[in-house]
């Protein structure tokens, strides 16, 4: 994989750099749409394309349940299958390993499923989660992990992140001796664990670092901890990934917890708050969020972030977009929707800006000191 870093910012860790996939280049830091069915909800690709995503995010778990590896490799792989042109990356159903605790039993084979669906067992190890992940034809490829919750014992933190070492090394040892299916390079990055306890993330670091992946997540974060916990694990992890390769926070999270990872050498992100939270009407500005469900917005005709360059404040108001979200329109969260994830793509890309002319800190500062003030939560 090839990842140049441009800038550096000159008073923290923060970068700006370009990650090139068979599917075109990826300016970082980065925010990628949440489409865990190859369908980022209520988006079309191509009005992600005229949003200014650069890549997204499917689930290899939900994928795997419908459509099911037949007819993705039938289609061609989830590229051709969704319309979407561009860089795509998948999550190897690890948070589904944290998050479906009844509903999975693990082991040093794997982890035995029984499908949210219909009760069917699926059985998912580091081996078969790389030939689904081939199969899907993902950019970027994630191993299988196990996430402890938070908070937990340090034992059981430790015996956890052994057992995502060894799944790891299996993981990467059967990568390497695959090769894809339709033409183009994939890469796999590695999952750090070790929840906050300093020497478990570090040594899961360094392990994974010695397997030499393509670039590197940092895994078990936004489960619960204290936000200053998080950062306090990104510093660490700072100075052990290596600056030469893409560092992934995966799941995270609010503009802040965005901005202050990226404060803290980040590349890329992902999370659901944007399309979630477009769907129930709360949107966000620059100076804020704003619930567009309130009734002090029905015949408020300004744009929902006034001089916002996007589709969404150059055509509608608020109060058409109360409208829509009041009688049940699916227009409205849609709308919604667009909004949210052209403003956390803005985010990154104006991060980016700021990186490269020297100012991220102060502006950082700046832009979060408006937002805070302006929230309307």
């Amino acid at each position: 994989m090839k990842f140049s870093v441009l800038s550096t910012d000159r008073h923290s860790a923060a970068r700006c750099g370009v990650l090139s996939t068979s599917h075109g280049d990826i300016p970082t830091p980065i925010f990628m749409p949440v489409g865990t069915r190859a369908s980022v909800k209520s988006v079309e690709p191509n009005e992600l394309k005229a949003l200014d995503a650069k890549i997204i995010l499917a689930n290899t778990y939900h994928l795997y349940l419908k459509p099911g590896n037949d007819i993705l490799f039938k289609a061609g792989g989830v590229h051709r299958f969704m319309n979407w042109d561009g860089p795509l990356l998948t999550d190897s159903g690890g948070y589904q390993v944290y998050s479906l605790t009844d509903l999975r039993k693990i082991s040093e084979e794997g982890v035995m499923f029984k499908s949210h669906l219909d009760g069917s067992k699926l059985h998912f190890t580091p081996e078969n989660v790389v030939d689904t992940q081939r199969i899907i034809g993902s950019d970027i490829m994630m191993p299988l992990d196990e996430c402890p919750p938070w908070p937990a014992e340090k034992e059981y933190v430790q015996k956890s992140g052994e057992l995502t070492l060894r799944w790891a090394e299996r993981a990467r040892k059967h990568f390497l001796s695959t090769r894809p299916h339709y033409g183009y390079e994939q890469f796999q990055f590695g999952i750090t664990q070790g929840g906050t306890f300093d020497d478990l993330r570090a040594h899961s670091s360094r392990a994974l670092v010695d397997m030499d992946f393509d670039g590197y997540a940092v895994g078990g974060m936004a489960v619960g901890e204290p936000a200053e916990e998080m950062y306090r694990m990104l510093e660490l992890s700072h100075t052990i990934l290596p600056e030469s390769k893409p560092r992934y926070l995966m799941g995270v999270g609010t503009p802040a917890n965005i901005l202050n990872a990226i404060e803290r050498g980040i590349d890329m992100f992902d999370c659901v708050i944007p399309t979630r939270e477009g769907r129930n009407g709360r949107v966000y500005t620059r100076k804020g969020t704003i619930n567009l469900r309130a009734g002090k917005y029905a015949d408020d005709f300004r744009p929902i972030d006034e001089g916002f360059d996007n589709h969404v404040c150059r055509n509608y108001s608020r109060a058409y977009i109360r409208h829509l979200l009041n009688v049940g329109e699916i227009l409205g969260l849609k709308l919604c929707t667009m909004q949210n994830l052209s403003f956390y793509l803005w985010l990154t890309r104006t991060a980016r800006e700021h990186i490269a002319a020297g100012d991220f800190t102060d502006w950082k500062e700046s832009f979060l000191m408006e937002f805070n003030s302006n929230d309307k939560n």
